[in-house]
């Protein structure tokens, strides 16, 4: 039988509280989220998996390897699955709102500021701590995911595997395949009979479409047209489905696009909104809003908040998108006993490019005492878990701006 009418009400207002503390958590996220997608990944495993217990630390580390096969801002599309696990699409959406829109607007702000934006005085040597602790929460993420997934030599190796080859190699290619190489090795390596049952899928195609349409439909008004606002808007979709990482391996083709060849802005003016979005919190695809507004600023005010949108909007769609397609299908592929074997390998792997970005951002930090004892310290505090993500970030920038 179903609920009766104060059943239903009683669930709903459960079912809200328990969403609007969920975005309530992904915001104290949002605030911590510095460094990249891999120190994200040590910000969400302290929140959202050791104190709030919204998913394991085997369901992270699905989602990184699975985010790390998909084009599109990985971390982001990791928080908005996790939105999706505990309250479907409209959750998710939510999620994707509280988590990148802050930011979205500080950066569309910073892009009105012009020649204002050069008396700043904006001094990278505030934010060098902020480097540092992100490789502290890097390592964070390495110990607690590590622990849950290596088990045996095996997954040993291949921790290290791909740890070894993403730090050598960073082409774009690299990522998914070690990722896809783990889960076909653990597979292989599996006596196991009757790997690939027969399971219902139930594919959400609308999503892909759309992704699809908005691909194709942009493209072809892109070239069709000489509107400023709708050809930005083809390039940040196009930028957000061509990229497979975070917003570290958009930038170049972005620079090459708006700088070099359309001459929008100057790559003084490029870097130094790239400078500042390092020292905000967030997703750094949210740079898009900066350099939509800076490409638009001869359409006139409203002009420019239109170019700001097109590409805040533009950048995230397409992965938006992508992981409501996927992972409902991926929820589903995993009944089959192949697909669990696959992401027994897969974990390890996707741990070790964890490993081999801290090791990467420890060599552009530099080894000065005081850079180690922010990454020393910061690591130390996560483990006490006693002080949360953002009240570190925030002792980290004063301790920044103050010495």
């Amino acid at each position: 039988m179903g609920m009766n009418r104060t059943e239903e009400v009683f669930a709903f207002k459960e079912n809200r509280k328990k969403y609007s503390t969920f975005l309530k958590d992904v915001f104290i996220c949002s605030l911590g989220a510095y460094g990249g997608p891999e120190a994200h990944y040590g910000v969400f495993s302290d929140q959202m998996v050791a104190k709030k217990k919204y998913i394991t630390e085997e369901e992270l580390t699905e989602l990184i390897a699975l985010t790390g096969i998909l084009p599109g801002p990985s971390s982001t599309q990791t928080i908005i699955a996790m939105g999706y696990k505990v309250g479907g699409v409209p959750l998710a959406f939510f999620t994707m709102i509280v988590w990148a829109l802050p930011v979205l607007c500080l950066m569309t702000t910073l892009s009105f500021m012009g020649v204002w934006g050069e008396r700043l005085n904006f001094s990278p040597e505030n934010f060098r701590y902020v480097g540092p602790m992100a490789v502290g929460f890097i390592l964070m993420a390495i110990y607690t995911i590590g622990k849950k997934v290596i088990r045996n030599s095996f997954h040993w190796a291949l921790f290290f595997f791909g740890a070894i080859v993403t730090y050598f190699y960073k082409a774009n290619w690299v990522f998914p395949a070690v990722l896809l190489f783990g889960g076909v090795a653990a597979v292989l390596s599996s006596k196991e009979n009757n790997l690939f049952q027969r399971v219902e899928i139930r594919p959400p195609w609308k999503y892909f479409v759309a992704f699809l349409t908005f691909a194709l439909g942009l493209a072809f008004l892109g070239k069709i047209t000489d509107n400023r606002l709708i050809q930005l808007l083809d390039g940040f979709y196009r930028y957000g489905y061509l990229v497979i990482g975070g917003g570290q391996v958009v930038v170049p083709l972005m620079f090459s696009d708006l700088v070099e060849v359309h001459s929008y802005m100057t790559g003084e003016e490029f870097l130094r909104g790239f400078g500042i979005v390092q020292g905000l919190p967030g997703p750094m695809f949210s740079f898009s809003a900066y350099a939509g507004g800076m490409a638009a600023r001869d359409l006139g005010t409203f002009g420019q908040l239109l170019g700001a949108m097109a590409g805040g909007l533009g950048v995230f769609l397409p992965g938006v998108l992508l992981i409501f397609f996927v992972y409902p299908i991926w929820e589903d592929l995993k009944k089959m006993r192949a697909i669990q074997l696959s992401i027994s390998g897969i974990a390890p792997v996707a741990c070790g490019l964890i490993l081999a970005s801290a090791i990467s951002m420890i060599g552009k930090n530099g080894m000065a005492w005081d850079i180690l004892l922010v990454t020393i310290g910061t690591t130390a505090l996560l483990f006490t878990k006693k002080i949360p993500s953002p009240v570190i970030v925030l002792m980290v920038i004063l301790l920044g701006v103050f010495t």
